[in-house]
């Protein structure tokens, strides 16, 4: 970064750019419009100035070599000398062209070489002719007028020395002018870049400030502009940033805390299991019911682990994994829960009632959703109970036959871990329901706990969705 602002290195592609910065761009614009419109209106000036003189000129050239025409002693110039109104015209110089183009010049100066604009006049081809010519390396407006005598025009050149000072030291004056307008831009633009962009650089390291102490206090916001408008949404943001730190932290304190009950019961029955393998009698010398209760036991809690594990994983995801998304048939998804239920819990009787409902969603997420609904009715269902399951509208109804849930309990039974002291001793993370509220987030559904009329529970999930197919037609 040098002195201007000006980042010079490799980029994304292997290529080196250039990269300037936002005072700096402010710098630079302003001047670049300024010198511009200065450039323009001085341009404008000189042009103008330059026009009006040469037009003041030429109508005063054209009034002088008419009334001059109009004398009778121009025709006895040649003989006589020069007349007296020509005299006081030092200024100028003074010839007559006939029709054939003989030239007669009334001073002792260069040669004046006529062209055919001026002998046109003298032939009476033209009323009169006007333009600038070079007489011995300066610049003359020379105007041709006709005479009373047929055939002869009256020339009057005028040097353009004067004229062409006065517009070189207007046009020096407006360069001048022009740069201090630019310089006078160049410094307005560091007051307002300097000015304008204070804001800027506090918000700049206010941002970095965070960043380096991950202090995510909101930043104070200021007015309604569009710094003000940066600020809030920066808030949004950390706001954002430190829920999300705030859940992970939470997140590991609980499960370091649900993971130590099992890996303590696991590393005492191993530790058993290792001592008596290590006596004199061995695991002979253990009764084989006591040995299968330990190596149950063991499988139990290794299970017990896996699922934590599992369900871990899936909740420390605060954003989805980008899966294939498509429509998806509920009642499918459904049904399919229900044969993976059964299996795993034999004794209870599930009653299911289902009716088409697409949902633009993953079908894997659905489906553990669903599932995790269906074995928290089987495990809180009495033996040989009954789970009612129903679908209609985009809402999905399960009941049990269970204890039901506590009034008070209804808006917690969806957190990370928590469990109601009657499940405490019962197996399972406490992560279950939790899992089903992040699915129906992720797919802007919602569930929730309420109580059915037989006095069990009955949890609520509600998916956005139509009765059809939305691609059903699409070919």
């Amino acid at each position: 970064m040098t002195a201007w602002g000006l980042a010079v290195g490799p980029g994304a592609d292997g290529r080196w750019h250039y990269r300037r910065s936002l005072a700096s761009r402010v710098i630079w614009l302003t001047t670049i419009a300024v010198a511009l419109s200065v450039a323009l209106v001085a341009t404008g000036a000189y042009i103008t100035a330059r026009v009006q003189m040469t037009q003041a000129l030429d109508d005063a050239l054209l009034s002088r070599a008419k009334g001059a025409a109009k004398s009778n002693e121009l025709l006895e110039a040649g003989s006589k000398g020069i007349p007296p109104w020509a005299l006081g015209a030092g200024d100028v110089r003074i010839a007559f062209l006939d029709f054939q183009g003989t030239t007669a010049v009334l001073d002792r100066g260069p040669t004046i070489d006529f062209g055919k604009p001026e002998l046109q006049v003298a032939q009476g081809r033209l009323d009169y002719s006007l333009r600038t010519i070079l007489i011995a390396g300066h610049r003359y407006r020379v105007v041709a007028v006709p005479t009373q005598k047929s055939g002869i025009a009256l020339i009057i050149a005028q040097p353009l020395e004067d004229q062409d000072r006065t517009l070189a030291r207007l046009g020096w004056v407006t360069l001048a002018f022009g740069l201090f307008g630019v310089l006078a831009a160049g410094l307005g633009g560091w007051a307002v870049a300097s000015n304008g962009l204070r804001p800027v650089r506090r918000l700049s390291a206010s941002v970095e400030e965070i960043a380096r102490t991950e202090d995510f206090t909101p930043l104070p916001v200021e007015g309604d502009d569009e710094v003000a408008r940066l600020a809030t949404a920066f808030n949004h943001l950390l706001v954002a940033l430190d829920a999300s730190r705030t859940r992970q932290r939470q997140l590991v304190a609980d499960a370091s805390h649900e993971l130590r009950t099992p890996l303590t019961a696991l590393r005492t029955n191993i530790d058993l299991l290792t001592m008596t393998a290590r006596s004199e009698a061995g695991l002979a010398g253990l009764p084989q019911d006591a040995r299968d209760e330990l190596l149950d036991d063991v499988r139990a809690q290794i299970e017990e682990l896996t699922t934590l594990i599992g369900d871990l994983t899936e909740l420390a995801r605060d954003e989805p994994i980008p899966v294939q998304v498509e429509p998806v048939d509920l009642a499918d998804v459904v049904d399919h829960a229900v044969q993976r239920v059964r299996r795993r819990a034999p004794s209870i009787t599930f009653e299911v009632f289902t009716r088409p409902w697409w949902v633009i969603g993953e079908d894997a997420e659905l489906e553990r959703a669903v599932t995790n609904l269906l074995d928290n009715a089987a495990k809180w269902s009495p033996e040989a109970g009954q789970v009612t399951v129903r679908l209609s509208d985009g809402v999905l109804t399960v009941d049990d036959q269970g204890p039901g849930i506590a009034e008070a309990d209804r808006s917690q039974i969806f957190d990370r871990f928590w469990r109601s002291p009657d499940a405490r001793t019962m197996p399972g993370s406490g992560l279950g329901l939790a899992i089903v509220r992040q699915v129906a987030m992720r797919h802007s559904g919602s569930v929730h706990a309420t109580d059915n009329a037989s006095g069990g529970a009955r949890l609520v999930l509600r998916l956005p969705g139509r009765e059809k197919n939305p691609h059903a037609h699409a070919h």
